[in-house]
Parts: C-alpha cells; sequence; structure tokens
C-alpha cells in the first residue's frame, strides 16, 4: 500500500485536492475553525476532558434553570464572564466528584434511585391513580429536554454516588463546645479604640498644581484618558416570537385542535367530598400507626353499611377539626388541591361511592364523593384566541430549528449583507450607535449580550465590516451583526481631559499629604502620648467596626494584645490615613444561651465547609486538575483555577 503511494505521489495529490477542497467550500473555513473550537479542552479532571462544547451546553441549561427560577433577574447576569466561568468550575467540581466516587466504588442502588426520582416533583406529578408511573409521559418530559430515561437515570446515579462523597466528609465533621466557642470569642474579641482620621478631602484645598506638572501627569499616565474604540452596527435577532409572527393558521387545523383539546381549556374537573381522619404522624410507631388503620378500618365497615349517616360518623369520630364539625365535608377542589393518596382516591371514584382507607401523611382517611362538577364545554368561539395563541407556540418551537438553520447559514454566506437574511425570514434590521467591547449599563436585549459583543469587535467583523456568525444570544435567540462605522481607541488630547487631569493630580497629591501628616502625627504621639488628639474611645469588634474601614479593623485586631496599649497607622491609599491607639483587649460577653447555640452550630457549618472545602482541593490535586481558560477579574466562584 505505502509503496503505491510513493510511485504515485501526484495522482495521491490530485485525488486528496478532489476531496479537501469541496469540502472547505462547502463548509468553510471558519466552519472548521467552529467545529474545532467546540472540541477544544477547556479543562482536564484526571484524564478526562471539559470541551468547550460542553461548558458552553451546560451554561445554556444554567441559565434556563435560573430564569425558570427567577424570571425577572437580568439576562446580562447570567450571560456575564464570571457567570459563565462560575459554571466551568461547577462543571469541574461534579467531574472531580464522580470520579473521586469510581475510585471509591460508590454506587446507587434500584431502591435509592427510585425514591430520589419519586420526590422530584414534575416526575412525581406522572404517577397514575394505581401509583404506576406514567412512562410515556415520562419519555416525553424528558425528551423534551434532550434525554433519554436511561441518560436521565444514569445522570441520576453518578450525581447521587458523588454525593456520597462529600457526605462522607460531612458527617465525620465535628467540634466540641470548648474549642467552638475559643474560636468564637477570638473571632468576637472587642477592642477600645480611639483614633484620628486624616482624609484627603481636608488637604486637596493645600494643592495648587501648575501646568507643567497636569503636562508631566498626562504624559506619564496617557492610559487613563483613552476615549474606547466605539462602533455602529446594524443586527437582526432571531426568536421564538419572530417565527411565529410569519405563522400563518390554517381553519381546518385550528378547528381539528379545538376538538382535541376543548376539555382540558374549559377548566378542570372539580370533586366535592367528606372523609373521616383518624390521626397518625408518619413517624409515629408502627404499632400507633396500625391502631389507627385498625380503627379507621371500622369506621369505613359502619359507613358501608349505612352510607347516609357518613355526616354523622364524621362528626362523632373524625379527627380533622375543620371538617369534622360539618360532617368531614371539605367542599369543591380540583386536582393539586389534596395530598396525592387523598387526591387520586377522591378522583377514581364514582359519586356516592365510598374509597378504601387511604393512607397519608396525616393519617388514615375514608373518604365519600357527594358531588363531581365536570367543566362546562367552552364554545370554539370563545376558545378560539387561546386555540391559535397555543397552534402558533407550537409551530413557532416547531420551526425554529429550521429558522435558525437558515439564519446561521444566510449570515454566513452572504457576509457583506443581513439584508437577505433578513428578508427571506422576515426580520427586522435594527441599528445601533456608540457600541464599545463591554454592554452599556441600560442596553437591552441583543446589545446587552457579551458575546455578540465580542464578536462584532472580533478582526474579521472590524477590518472587513462582515456580518458576525449567529450568536446564541439566550436559550432560542440568535443575533447577528454587522459594523456600519468604526471608531479605534484614541488617546484624548490634554485639552479635552484637562479637568480630569488636574482632579486626579489634586487626589495623589493631597493623598500623600495625608500621609505624611498621619506618619508625624504618630511618630509624635507615640513619643508624648498626652499630646494626642483622637476621639474618644470606643469598643471595636469584626460585627461593630464603629464606621472604621476594614483595615483599620482588621489592623486593630491584629495588634499583639501583649503589648497593649499601643499605636498604629493604617494607610488608606486614595482616601487617606488613619492613627488609632489601642488601650486594651474587652472580652466578649457572655451570649445568652439560645445565641450561644445558634453560634455553635453556625461554627460547626462553617468547620464542616471548610473540611470539605480542603478535601475537595485535596481531590483537586490528585486528579491534576487544569482549568485552561483565564479566571475574570470579577469571577463569582471562589475554587481556585487550578493550573
Amino acid at each position: 500500500m505505502f509503496d503505491y503511494v510513493r510511485k504515485h505521489t501526484k495522482i495521491m495529490m490530485i485525488v486528496l485536492f478532489l476531496v479537501i477542497i469541496p469540502s472547505f467550500v462547502l463548509v468553510g473555513i471558519d466552519g472548521y475553525n467552529r467545529f474545532q473550537e467546540k472540541d477544544r479542552a477547556v479543562a482536564r479532571v484526571g484524564n478526562a476532558e471539559i470541551t468547550r462544547g460542553e461548558w458552553e451546553e451546560a451554561h445554556r441549561e444554567e441559565i434556563e434553570r435560573v430564569r425558570q427560577l427567577m424570571p425577572t433577574l437580568d439576562a446580562k447576569l447570567l450571560d456575564s464572564e464570571p457567570a459563565r466561568y462560575a459554571t466551568l468550575e461547577r462543571i469541574v467540581r461534579e467531574r472531580v466528584l464522580v470520579q473521586a466516587a469510581q475510585a471509591a466504588h460508590l454506587g446507587t442502588s434500584d431502591a435509592r434511585l427510585a425514591r430520589e426520582l419519586q420526590s422530584i416533583p414534575a416526575i412525581a406529578a406522572l404517577r397514575r391513580p394505581d401509583g404506576t408511573l406514567d412512562m410515556e409521559r415520562y419519555r416525553q418530559l424528558l425528551g423534551s429536554q434532550g434525554m433519554s430515561p436511561e441518560m436521565f437515570e444514569a445522570r441520576m446515579r453518578s450525581d447521587l454516588a458523588a454525593r456520597q462523597v462529600q457526605a462522607g466528609v460531612a458527617q465525620t465533621a465535628f467540634i466540641s463546645a470548648v474549642p467552638a466557642d475559643l474560636a468564637l470569642n477570638a473571632y468576637f474579641e472587642r477592642r477600645e479604640v480611639q483614633w484620628a482620621r486624616f482624609a484627603t478631602s481636608d488637604f486637596a484645598e493645600r494643592v495648587k498644581p501648575e501646568d507643567v506638572e497636569l503636562e508631566a501627569f498626562y504624559q506619564a499616565n496617557q492610559a487613563l484618558f483613552q476615549a474606547p474604540e466605539q462602533a455602529s452596527v446594524e443586527y437582526i435577532v432571531l426568536d421564538i416570537d419572530a417565527v411565529r409572527k410569519t405563522i400563518k393558521l390554517n381553519e381546518q387545523d385550528v378547528r381539528s385542535y379545538y376538538e382535541q383539546n376543548a376539555a382540558r381549556l374549559s377548566g378542570p374537573e372539580e370533586r366535592r367530598a367528606s372523609h373521616i381522619l383518624i390521626s397518625a404522624a408518619k413517624d409515629a410507631p408502627a404499632a400507633e400507626r396500625q391502631k389507627a388503620r385498625e380503627r379507621a378500618q371500622e369506621l369505613l365497615s359502619q359507613a358501608r353499611k349505612a352510607p347516609d349517616s357518613f355526616a354523622q360518623l364524621a362528626r362523632k369520630n373524625s379527627q380533622d377539626p375543620g371538617s369534622a364539625p360539618n360532617g368531614g365535608d371539605l367542599d369543591f377542589f380540583s386536582r393539586g388541591a389534596m395530598v396525592k393518596p387523598f387526591e387520586d382516591a377522591a378522583f377514581a371514584l364514582k359519586k356516592g361511592e365510598i374509597s378504601e382507607v387511604v393512607e397519608s401523611d396525616f393519617g388514615f382517611h375514608v373518604i365519600r364523593v357527594t358531588d363531581i362538577k365536570a367543566p362546562k364545554q367552552r364554545s370554539f368561539a370563545e376558545l378560539r384566541a387561546s386555540l391559535e395563541e397555543d397552534l402558533k407556540n407550537q409551530q413557532a418551537r416547531a420551526r425554529y430549528a429550521e429558522a435558525a438553520e437558515v439564519f446561521t447559514n444566510g449570515v454566513y454566506e452572504q457576509s457583506d449583507s443581513l439584508k437577505p437574511v433578513a428578508e427571506k425570514l422576515k426580520l427586522e434590521i435594527q441599528t445601533a450607535s456608540g457600541l464599545g467591547r463591554q454592554p452599556a449599563p441600560a442596553a437591552k436585549g441583543a446589545l446587552a449580550s457579551p458575546r455578540l459583543l465580542e464578536a462584532v469587535f472580533g478582526a474579521d467583523s472590524v477590518s472587513n465590516k462582515r456580518n458576525t456568525e449567529a450568536v446564541e444570544i439566550a436559550p432560542s435567540q440568535l443575533a447577528a451583526a454587522r459594523i456600519t462605522a468604526y471608531t479605534p481607541a484614541r488617546t484624548l488630547p490634554l485639552v479635552e481631559v484637562r479637568q480630569t487631569v488636574r482632579e486626579r493630580v489634586v487626589q495623589a497629591r493631597a493623598a500623600e499629604l495625608a500621609r505624611q501628616d498621619g506618619l508625624q502625627k504618630l511618630a509624635a504621639w507615640k513619643a508624648a502620648p498626652a499630646s494626642a488628639r483622637v476621639g474618644a474611645a470606643q469598643l471595636v469588634s469584626r460585627d461593630q467596626a464603629q464606621n472604621l474601614p476594614a483595615p483599620v479593623v482588621d489592623a486593630v485586631l491584629r495588634a499583639d494584645a501583649a503589648q497593649l496599649p499601643s499605636w498604629i497607622g493604617v494607610d488608606l491609599g486614595a482616601q487617606g490615613y488613619v492613627v488609632a491607639r489601642i488601650n486594651k483587649r474587652v472580652e466578649r460577653p457572655a451570649p445568652a444561651a439560645d445565641a450561644q447555640r445558634q453560634d455553635r452550630a453556625q461554627y460547626a457549618q462553617w468547620w464542616m465547609q471548610a473540611e470539605g472545602q480542603a478535601y475537595y482541593q485535596l481531590l483537586r490535586e490528585r486528579l491534576k486538575v487544569q482549568i485552561k481558560v483565564p479566571r475574570p477579574a470579577n469571577a463569582l466562584a471562589a475554587q481556585p483555577s487550578g493550573s
């Protein structure tokens, strides 16, 4: 084979040319680059890599989860660089714990998995009246999230095993009262302090900078006086709403949808029931619960012998104080209003029927359905508006993927204009000016997306004014933009920033004067304490800072208690200088018993978290964790990024 290749080199080159070049024509170099970018590793845990594609998918899921919990949260916070980095660190932590669980051969039994699944409300709601799970709806629920039951249950098993790793550390975390009290007393220790503050603002009037000094400062600090690059753009956005606007419904489709869903849209069925409750707490001894069950069974037998006496039996025997005086009557209720066992039994009965004994967390019930209120079916005309809205939403979601593909390909293939794609998908071309690389504070929608702005200021977009690639700015929301005008970053001339330069010079020199005066006073008052001009003594602690800046409080509490009284000076930089006299250490007053218990519990929680974090760091080191993207300066997470 290799001899043939060596002898027919020219033929092989032609074949390779014919195979490779068309693929570049169809996909494009950028397409290859994007594909490779998706597969590029952003982190490594042991021998496993986390790709950029996995990171982006996890962050999209995180955004969707947070949006469902907090719909009013600012979208910019969700898609910021610190938020994205926090998601990456969360993935790394999950992978570390999973690998630790595998190494320790930790697993999850079928029974434990079943209990965990039943605790998820969305899955618990899929149970039939007989207690079995509706598997078809279960598959549909998971399919809407891009998972099969097997995938979801495998993920749950992995998560539960990882929790065992954390629980193993948490359950061994123990701290007795004595060391807890010692640590808490030290943390909340108080000190009697007097101080004098030398504020920068008090020295500003003494500073009279001349033109030569302003010019020198300006020349030495030109980076402080930059006008950032700016761009004017036109952009388009594709989302579910945009797709919905293009949908024209067929009359027959709307009528068919009405026939299929009229009952559901007309409102829920309601039941009126009475019950007899024999109370038994769910954590009561088995013998006590059995006794309550037997009493309920006796009352059931009496009720079935004389159904018309049910109300009288309830008044005399029911232990539900709310309904017993009314003969056990609970009035009308719909699904979701009662606990699940009670609801399932009530909705399985016909009018006038009496249930078997039903067990719930409250005890044992005997239930009689006294009335059924079926919803009145509403007419097609009444429901038409909601039917059309539902149908348009369904069709828009179904068509979005196709429209997204047209959008993505269109902005790339006709890269010198957004107009062809906008016309094809009936999108509005919007414009904006004065854009920078970071979203403006009041920016909304696409212009609030750091990812879109990053694409706008990409090299190709700036130099050739080509369309950006399609950027996902939110779940089911794509945007693309094109620069129409660009102004590069520049240093502003001194004449434009003269006042700012002067303010900075005054600030810097005033802060230096404050520091020098503070240092002089510190030396003088150490030598002659009686001459000190300091304020009245106050008790300072970590929880009672007395309006002192944090660096001063820290310095006061770090001072050697064996050397008191003593003097300290604290440089606050641009805010000035503080001189403080620490007179004495004051013991923390003994807290009340309840407060002491809470403090100890909080300390134990801190200790447990510290041990958990230390163990996690040990696992990171063992697995040689690497995060290969730089940490943002204001990252949300507190985990170290690794090397």
